[in-house]
């Protein structure tokens, strides 16, 4: 198929895929517009429903795949576990590509697919299932796992019942919710990453669709300020509200380990080869000190031939992921996170939690809104690897700085239990109740000590 990969491509040989892949993105984005324009006509066809006083709120929960290993997908199983305390929370995820959930389903919560992999498909699905998606954005990640039928599948589940409230978790189903939820149902877009964090393609896409939204949330203060200015003058309310982590089981970590912890996806945002280049002189200085990567992804095989490459092996291990990340931060003393660019980390909550050590690139914008630099981490400049390797230099040889930065960051990570963020997002909704007293689509919501608003709310 072509070339091989290392023989020397000219100009002329390179410049026709790139622009014919160019064409393909431009084309697809005219497809899109024309696709939410005809389907537009459903909106007013179906009209959300007006729930009676007194009445539990139906929220309707869009995400990308409910059995995953993202962080995304935990912190919102999280979320909706908790909700349903108050509200009917229904789950929907896009896709459904293994038969068991990664991580558990809330009590409470139904959770339902909408393309499911697994399900019977007749001849028209199996051809549609064929065809690319053109209501996900084609800039978006997650163009490439969806098709037409799952176009189809995701409006039966946005239209099968009437819900009161559509949240979606990512900007192609934050898009879909602002562009085809039923009228009068109110839309919010959860959004885990900055929006300077999208190509221009998609920034404007985001920023054209989300003024359709009813609420916008964003995890940092630095990301709700972002939205709010591109936002502004459209009447959506942007709000800041953060990750909520889930119970931390067992003890925390003590620390006594001379283990150096990362997890993640295996892929290029999340720095690995430069942590592993980063740790190549620690190990050198420090034989007894494992550097232990939890993980998997299309990088695997490039970072095990790094590993190799520097002599690392048996002193960095690539493993798999596991269900039970909990445990091995208990059996570490250090986490570090290498990512070029984050939304909120929830993982970094979690390793404060367990009392661990944490070294972060300060990254756009999650990490320096959790840490407190020589407080309770440290923080070093993004994507330079001489001072990681100092960083964790520091924190290997000085025991007694470990421990006073793992114990307040124990302490720190209290402020994003599911008890201190859940509120909030009750306090979001019960603002949309028609019990509340104020219109639902319109009118500023309750702003309680902890939710950072902006938009018509200021």
């Amino acid at each position: 198929m072509g070339d091989p990969v290392n023989a020397p491509v000219n100009d002329g040989e390179r410049r026709p895929p790139r622009l014919r892949r160019r064409l393909r993105r431009a084309a697809h984005r005219v497809m899109r517009r024309a696709a939410l324009w005809s389907l537009r006509p459903l909106r007013w066809r179906r009209r959300g429903r007006v729930p009676a006083p007194g009445e539990r709120l139906r929220v309707r929960v869009l995400l990308q795949n409910a059995h995953g290993t993202g962080g995304t997908i935990r912190t919102v199983l999280n979320l909706c576990g908790y909700l349903t305390r108050d509200h009917d929370i229904e789950i929907v995820s896009a896709l459904r590509r293994s038969r068991r959930p990664f991580f558990p389903v809330p009590l409470g919560a139904t959770l339902t697919y909408a393309d499911d992999r697994f399900a019977p498909k007749g001849r028209t699905a199996r051809l549609l299932a064929r065809l690319p998606s053109v209501l996900t954005p084609v800039d978006e990640a997650s163009f490439r796992l969806m098709s037409m039928w799952t176009d189809v599948c995701l409006l039966r589940a946005l239209y099968r019942s009437p819900a009161d409230v559509v949240i979606g978790t990512r900007p192609s189903l934050n898009l879909l919710a602002a562009e085809l939820a039923p009228r009068g149902a109110v839309t919010i877009g959860q959004d885990h990453m900055s929006l300077d964090s999208y190509r221009p393609a998609l920034h404007r896409q985001v920023v054209r669709g989300y003024r359709r939204l009813t609420v916008v949330t964003a995890l940092t203060e630095a990301a709700r300020a972002g939205y709010a200015k591109a936002l502004a003058g459209s009447g959506v309310r942007v709000v800041r509200i953060p990750n909520a982590a889930p119970p931390l089981p067992g003890r925390p970590s003590r620390r006594e380990d001379k283990v150096v912890l990362a997890a993640g996806r295996l892929v290029a945002n999340k720095g690995f080869d430069t942590l592993i280049r980063a740790f190549a002189p620690i190990a050198a200085e420090h034989p007894d000190w494992t550097l232990r990567i939890f993980g998997r992804g299309v990088r695997r095989d490039r970072l095990d031939a790094l590993i190799t490459e520097l002599g690392l092996a048996g002193r960095v291990e690539l493993r798999p992921v596991t269900r039970d990340l909990h445990a091995e931060m208990a059996r570490a003393s250090i986490y570090a996170l290498t990512s070029r660019r984050e939304g909120m980390p929830m993982v970094i909550i979690e390793a404060m939690g367990m009392g661990l050590a944490v070294v972060s690139f300060d990254c756009p914008h999650g990490p320096a809104e959790l840490i407190d630099h020589g407080r309770d981490g440290l923080l070093v400049p993004n994507g330079d690897a001489a001072a990681l390797t100092a960083a964790l230099r520091e924190l290997i040889a000085d025991r007694g700085l470990r421990d006073r930065l793992g114990e307040r960051a124990a302490v720190s990570a209290r402020a994003h239990d599911l008890e201190h963020i859940g509120p909030q997002w009750s306090r979001l909704l019960s603002g949309f109740h028609p019990s509340a007293g104020a219109p639902r689509d319109t009118g500023p919501v309750a702003d309680g000590p902890d939710l950072s608003v902006s938009g018509s709310d200021r």
